[in-house]
């Protein structure tokens, strides 16, 4: 070795020795950062509750400060650690897709398909399948994407986020059998027995059998990235011709080992990457042990002879057409590469599939249920979510703080804490915040103020005994643990049954009320207490001044039961008649089937009498219609949202664009320009012999760029399109190929036209017009909602079950609780009867969406789907709450006595009056809020809490 050579080595040598301090000085930084971050959270919190103990000469109260500067800590350092790395601290906050765009598709699998392969579809056969798909979708495990299984046969795979042509992509990487196999090209010296064998099946037979077992099948090749079909000439390569879908196709005869567990397949790969060959990129691979043996054993047998005047071909099949047909010209083990004349877009794509592995069972190309919402319309739903929020959360405070004046002020700094650590829980276990997730949050900040009414009415009691301050707060929270304890729990059981039946946004609504009622129990009881006694012990407080505005009476409720019993039969009498009138119209495509699209019109948008009247010559009566309005870049926007019993995309895309063909009503759809037409030039080197020339040579192509993608139909869809329309204008697909281009932007795609010297200037330019046609007739759609009827009635299922659970367990636990089931039954009595009025005045004001009275309610065609069985629940929780409030009291003014008489339940009644007005009014002003600038989603949700919070405060008195 030179001696320039060595100083390279040593310089190398030092460079390595620098680059691994530096990374140990990385690693010694970073973990010094996690044990600091550690420190301030849980250490700090307690050292800062014992100083201030200190201070306030409290020590005694050291601990229980520590504890909630705790919680406060953990709550916001998922904010926190946002903005001191110059993130938005809101960006903790993992939005779903319908406030922050993108899709949930839910496929199945090809039952069929599954058994002609006899193949069985156990859990562990769909739980290998979400492991498959999972690296299909997320292959470097860093997207937001999530891959899970629902019921026995179907997968549910949610990408959030993302814009229609990622959803397409998700859609073909998802379906992709990815099916790899390794086999040979038939040769009438090595395989004369095969080829007379298939000779005898006729041309027919695609699969050929020798005793029992598949020896060879007829292949078609692929096409290339510029759209031919792939030509694999060699000598003594037996091939057909035959007329496959009104096309000639030329077919390959392949031979395949007699013993299945000795063919080639892609679950032998080990890994697979990207590489360079000489004509371009291919996919390089590494077997494992045994596939290494087999192919070893394979190329060994078909290895070049002395003296042969050919080479035998190994076919690379993938999903069972040939891609690649290489030479065999040594004896190769473990590792070996596809040569397919592959696009960047295809070897990205087969890599993915490939290293993901083949789907242990196919599944249907078309996803049974589809829910995706535009990023555009996501981010106007969040805004309307969170202005209600802030509203409502604005709202809450001042009646609080009006009503209950200092104790009033405690209740809002708990709110506020409560707030943050709703807000910090969900943002540490990464649950996403949904829009009814969002209506959850608003609706536990209303029903928080519960606990705190029921510990200020009870100090309130203690006070007008001569109870002293310190001893009122004593006795206040203690006797008001019970109830809330109770309430609460009861709707927990609720918030759990919908987890476990609820869609992706029903469950953010279940875990946001989970969380919201844990959260407030902990901030009411533990945090308010904590406050009231340092206060009164520091003298801060020497009394607690509160408004009365209803006080107790000697109200004789239950002798008005029987006009009560009357006016509830009058209201679900006539509630169920309205709900049977309407029949399956009360059920919306979650429960029904079909599908929801949302559109827009260019320039200014029609009346929606004109576009439901255009819209009903296509689907007769069978839609309801919404208008909503959106602000995009400071201009308002209006947009349709039609839901229609049709579960198919793409037919509903057709009728919608049959509707207003003969009408000046624009639709948005795909805009289509043309760009230049290039010259193709001549090639100028030889073409070599085995090889066909370049047809193309000589002729032209042009880029056609799309502004918009279309919803139901991907771009590989169109491109067969645009062959179609071609081949009206005598050309081919020998003459005109389509391959698709990526183009600038997140909504810009591009279709590439290569045209033969053979097809003439004038047929090209009325192709081109047709084509653009062709292109720019399908509507775009801003958000599309799919049910398949078995997934609908699935579905149905469910929620009654729900339902039905959700009463037994709290008759249950009420019976536990109180020793006796009739109160469980009388608490679901009442339940019942709340969920038929609702349910029946859902139906009525259905009816009364049309006219001038339904306009000024903000009334609408509201139909039941899972927002609404979620909201039905929900009532079942609060009118439970208010329930077990005068049960306890109940309980408590009887005492000891056996007997339960008719002025005990009065004088429960009386006491308990003003807490159930005061929460009910609360928490009526924010489902008022939600109801009337929530925004739509959520607008058929907010009607139903509206009319639960009403009718629940009644039947909590009389039923």
């Amino acid at each position: 070795m030179n001696p320039f050579s060595m100083n390279l080595l040593l310089l190398a040598a030092d460079d390595a020795s620098l680059t691994a301090a530096e990374q140990t000085v990385s690693d010694s930084t970073i973990g010094w950062v996690a044990f600091l971050a550690v420190i301030a959270v849980i250490v700090v919190p307690f050292v800062v509750g014992n100083l201030l103990a200190n201070v306030l000469k409290m020590r005694d109260y050291g601990t229980k400060i520590g504890i909630v500067l705790f919680s406060l800590t953990l709550g916001l350092t998922p904010f926190v650690s946002r903005a001191v790395t110059g993130q938005n601290p809101l960006s903790a906050i993992d939005l779903g897709i319908d406030l922050a765009g993108g899709a949930n598709m839910t496929f199945q699998v090809d039952r069929a398909a599954a058994a002609a392969e006899d193949k069985e579809i156990t859990g562990e056969v769909m739980d290998k399948m979400v492991a498959a798909v999972g690296r299909r979708v997320n292959p470097t495990g860093t997207e937001e994407v999530t891959v899970r299984k629902v019921g026995e046969d179907r997968l549910e795979v949610i990408v959030p986020g993302a814009d229609q042509e990622k959803v397409e992509q998700v859609k073909r990487d998802v379906t992709n059998l990815g099916e790899l196999e390794f086999a040979l090209l038939a040769t009438d010296v090595d395989h004369s027995d095969l080829i007379d064998l298939a000779r005898e099946r006729g041309d027919e037979s695609t699969e050929i059998f020798r005793d029992g077992k598949l020896v060879a099948k007829w292949r078609r090749s692929a096409r290339d990235n510029e759209g031919n079909l792939k030509v694999f000439p060699g000598e003594r390569v037996h091939t057909r011709t035959r007329t496959i879908n009104g096309k000639e196709a030329t077919e390959f005869l392949v031979v395949v080992d007699p013993d299945p567990k000795r063919r080639i397949t892609g679950r032998l790969l080990k890994s697979v990457r990207e590489q360079f060959s000489d004509r371009g990129l291919a996919v390089g691979f590494t077997f494992n042990d045994r596939g290494g043996y087999l192919f070893q054993q394979l190329t060994s047998k078909y290895q070049p002879r002395q003296g042969a005047d050919y080479k035998s071909r190994l076919a690379v099949l993938l999903n069972d057409e040939i891609h690649s047909a290489p030479t065999i010209n040594a004896v190769i083990g473990a590792t070996g590469q596809i040569d397919g004349n592959f696009s960047q877009e295809e070897i990205d794509e087969l890599i993915s599939v490939l290293n993901a592995g083949a789907l242990e069972v196919p599944l249907i190309k078309e996803p049974v249920s589809e829910f995706t919402v535009s990023p555009q319309l996501g981010v106007d739903v969040q805004k309307k979510g969170f202005t209600a929020i802030i509203i409502g959360t604005i709202a809450v405070f001042v009646v609080t703080l009006g009503y209950y004046l200092t104790a009033g002020f405690v209740a809002d700094v708990c709110l506020a804490i409560n707030i943050v650590l709703v807000l910090g829980a969900m943002s540490l276990i990464d649950a996403t915040f949904t829009l009814p997730g969002l209506a959850g949050l608003v609706l536990t900040i209303g029903m928080a103020v519960d606990a705190n009414v029921l510990i200020f009415e009870r100090i309130r009691e203690e006070r007008e005994k001569g109870s002293s301050l310190r001893m009122a707060i004593k006795n206040g929270f203690e006797k008001a643990f019970s109830t809330i304890f109770d309430a609460n729990v009861t709707t927990l059981i609720t918030a759990v049954v919908l987890y476990y039946i609820g869609t992706d946004q029903v469950k953010g609504f279940a875990v946001t009320l989970f969380i919201g009622i844990i959260m407030s129990m902990f901030s009411a009881v533990y945090i308010g207490r904590l406050i009231f006694d340092i206060a009164e012990h520091k003298r801060w407080i020497t009394d607690l001044k509160m408004f009365c505005i209803i006080r107790p009476e000697n109200w004789n409720f239950l002798g008005k039961k029987g006009m009560a019993a009357v006016l509830s039969l009058i209201l679900i009498g006539i509630g169920l008649a309205a709900v049977a009138t309407r029949g399956a119209d009360n059920l919306d495509i979650d429960f029904r089937g079909g599908s929801m699209v949302t559109f827009k019109f260019e320039g200014e948008a029609p009346p929606i009498e004109e576009v439901r009247s255009h819209l009903e010559s296509q689907f007769e009566k069978n839609i309801s219609l919404e208008r909503l309005s959106v602000v995009d870049n400071g201009q308002e926007q209006t947009l349709f949202r039609m839901r229609t019993i049709e579960p198919n995309a793409q037919n509903v895309s057709d009728k919608i664009k049959e509707a207003f063909a003969d009408h000046n009503f624009e639709l948005v759809q795909q805009h289509v320009t043309l760009g230049e037409v290039v010259q193709i030039p001549e090639s100028e080197a030889p073409t070599p012999d085995d090889e066909p020339a370049d047809q193309f040579a000589g002729g032209s192509r042009i880029k056609v760029s799309l502004s918009e993608s279309m919803l139901p139909n991907s771009l590989a869809e169109e491109a067969e399109s645009a062959l179609k329309t071609m081949e009206r204008y005598k050309a081919s697909d020998d003459l005109i190929t389509a391959s698709s281009v990526s183009g600038e932007g997140s909504k810009v795609n591009e279709i590439e036209l290569s045209v033969a010297s053979a097809v003439n200037a004038a047929d090209v330019k009325t192709m081109l017009e047709v084509l653009k046609t062709d292109l720019e007739k399908d509507p775009h759609f801003e958000e599309i909602n799919t049910f398949d009827t078995a997934v609908a009635g699935e579905t149905k299922t469910a929620a009654i079950t729900a339902m039905v659970f959700s009463l037994l367990a709290i008759i249950g636990y009420l019976w536990v609780r109180f020793q006796r089931v009739s109160f469980g039954l009388a608490a679901c009595a009442a339940l019942i009867h709340d969920v038929l009025i609702v349910l029946g005045l859902l139906a009525l004001g259905a009816y009364l969406s049309g006219n001038p009275v339904g306009s000024i309610l903000m009334l609408e065609d509201f139909k039941i789907n899972l927002p609404i069985v979620a909201a039905f629940l929900t009532i079942i929780g609060y009118s439970l709450n208010d329930t077990i409030v005068v049960f306890d009291r109940i309980r408590e003014v009887r005492g000891k006595n056996p007997a339960l008489t008719t002025n005990m339940v009065n004088e429960s009644l009386n006491q308990t009056l003003s807490r159930t007005l005061l929460t009910s009014i609360t928490t009526l002003i924010v489902v008022l809020i939600l109801y009337a600038i929530g925004g739509e989603g959520i607008h058929g949700f907010a009607y139903c809490l509206v009319l639960g919070v009403i009718v629940g405060t009644y039947s909590s008195i009389f039923i």
